[in-house]
């Protein structure tokens, strides 16, 4: 159900929205209902697709899509899966873009796209990109927006989630909370509303991969457990199909592969991928390699035998969710299926066949995540009834120690919010500083773990070995977002960080991008309404 609705007289709603991988959508509360916004592209969901035009022009949505395979270069597809990385992470998000190579100026912290002609983004300007156009797309329908509610995937690591809120800030959107995309799901099927039992959320979208054990008791919705791969989706099951495409092409798998033809590929492997969904067998023709086209003809069985290994990367993460629940498949009372990509006929027998029983598929897959942040943010803002969130931290949190290990203070699936604290002393005499690496994973030595942030405590009076008493507290908030506090016992000095993930924008980057947007707004504005006629004219044209 899509809302366009203009009241020059409404109240300032508050939205939650869904900045997906392939998808974004964003959703209101109307009547106690969750309805979903008309984004730029007339429907509710909207590519997640940016395209860098000349002249600093930029597009967003189903425009910047048909760019794809026009001009590849300047159009970022599934951004959502660079969030929070650096370029040392690379090797675990394929990529057919291509990224600029770090200079002095730029110590690897945060991946850029390099667009040519000296121009780079990052992950977070160009999820910036849509998450403005979703913005403008509310206040054209409602007049005036409250805060929202953002959802990221339940296994995004800390730095993952303060990327996405530094996108949402630079998008100049007032987060009221992160939230876990399995648990908006949860609260968009109306679960709340009396039902109680034991639930587990698959959670398939484009890029990522969660899996959520919830427990539903009069309208306290406790998470569990929750797993996962931030780097799974559909687009690796696109990936699969587009190393069958090549050879019909006339391409090598692993050659030298242009980007326009690595373009049309995917293209035609997601035009495959979707069309299987509906029909036993599809037939796509692809361009070759020095002139004409090719058939190639794709049977619904073989795409679910072609998908059949990443599937069971899914039922890996499903099994230890349920243990670290400590429950079975025999105790869930329903399996709730979310993301795009649960649309496949493979991927919804699969989930069939583990969890032996018929999945829910009452609400729309692709805009259940937006309903729920909608409910969410109703709650929150004081428009709705509250509903209570007990939500847990999908990776362990603690410092390094001597040696390279890890103490681990708030482990995995501590329930949120969460406080916990640890002692340390010296280990040699006449210590005067501790020096603090915090840390995010669940291997035992700290460089085989996410580095979160490094601070030092100075001051402290020269005392024999074991003498000196460090205090570190850990703290998270509903957000998922790490405070640490560090006291020497001893003396009383103490220092306190918002740990800032070594992988982001800085605060001054992301003042400067503020500012220039400041400074600028009216010629923006000025800029934007011509390209929006441009653009529509060039589809006039086309058409």
């Amino acid at each position: 159900m899509l809302l366009d609705i203009f009241d020059p007289m409404a109240a300032p709603l508050a939205v939650g929205i869904d900045l997906g991988t392939t998808h974004s959508a964003l959703a209101v509360l109307r009547d106690e209902r969750p309805v979903a916004l008309t984004t730029c592209d007339g429907t509710g969901l909207l590519p997640s697709v940016v395209h860098y035009g000349s002249h600093g022009s930029v597009v967003v949505g189903r425009t910047a899509k048909s760019f794809l395979t026009r001009e590849p270069e300047k159009t970022i597809a599934s951004a959502k899966r660079y969030l929070g990385r650096s370029y040392a992470e690379m090797s675990v998000v394929p990529s057919s873009m291509k990224l600029a190579i770090p200079d002095d100026s730029d110590d690897g912290r945060v991946v850029r796209f390099d667009l040519g002609e000296e121009r780079k983004v990052s992950p977070i300007e160009v999820s910036a990109e849509i998450l403005k156009s979703l913005k403008q797309s509310a206040v054209d329908q409602l007049t005036n927006i409250g805060g929202v509610v953002l959802t990221v995937p339940a296994y995004f690591d800390d730095a993952q989630r303060q990327a996405t809120r530094d996108a949402a800030k630079l998008a100049g959107l007032e987060v009221l909370r992160l939230l876990n995309e399995p648990t908006a799901a949860a609260v968009a099927y109306g679960l709340d509303k009396g039902a109680s039992g034991k639930f587990a959320v698959y959670d398939l979208g484009g890029g990522t991969f969660d899996i959520t054990i919830l427990e539903l008791d009069d309208g306290v919705f406790q998470v569990k457990s929750t797993g996962g791969d931030s780097a799974l989706g559909g687009d690796d099951i696109d990936q699969l199909l587009v190393r069958e495409l090549l050879p019909v092409m006339g391409f090598e798998v692993d050659g030298a592969i242009p980007a326009e033809v690595r373009a049309l590929a995917v293209e035609a492997a997601r035009s495959l991928k979707h069309g299987l969904t509906e029909r036993e067998v599809v037939e796509v023709e692809v361009p070759v390699k020095g002139g004409g086209v090719q058939s190639f003809r794709l049977e619904r069985s073989s795409l679910a035998e072609l998908s059949l290994p990443l599937l069971r990367k899914t039922e890996r993460a499903c099994r230890r969710a349920l243990r670290d629940a400590q429950l079975t498949k025999a105790d869930l009372d329903g399996v709730i299926l979310v993301g795009g990509s649960t649309r496949m006929p493979a991927v919804r027998d699969y989930v069939k066949g583990f969890f032996d029983q018929e999945p829910l598929t009452d609400l729309d897959p692709d805009l259940v995540v937006a309903y729920g942040a909608a409910m969410t943010a109703a709650a929150l803002s004081g428009e709705a009834e509250d509903v209570l969130l007990l939500d847990v931290l999908p990776l362990s949190l603690g410092v390094e120690t001597m040696g390279g290990g890890i103490d681990k203070i708030l482990p995995r699936n501590t329930t949120i919010p969460a406080g916990a604290r640890s002692t340390f002393t010296t280990y040699a005499d006449n210590q005067t500083g501790f020096e603090l690496h915090v840390v995010q994973g669940e291997r035992e030595l700290a460089e085989n773990c996410r580095s979160l942030a490094r601070f030092s405590l100075r001051g402290i009076p020269p005392m024999p070995a074991g003498i000196a008493r460090l205090e570190v507290n850990f703290h998270v908030d509903e957000n998922n977002l790490l405070t640490v506090n560090a006291k020497e016992l001893t003396t009383g000095i103490e220092q306190e960080v918002e740990v800032k993930p070594s992988y982001g924008l800085s605060e001054d980057e992301i003042e400067d991008m503020l500012i220039d947007a400041l400074e600028h707004g009216e010629e923006d504005l000025d800029d934007r309404r011509l390209r929006d006629v441009a653009v529509e004219a060039q589809r006039v044209i086309l058409a």
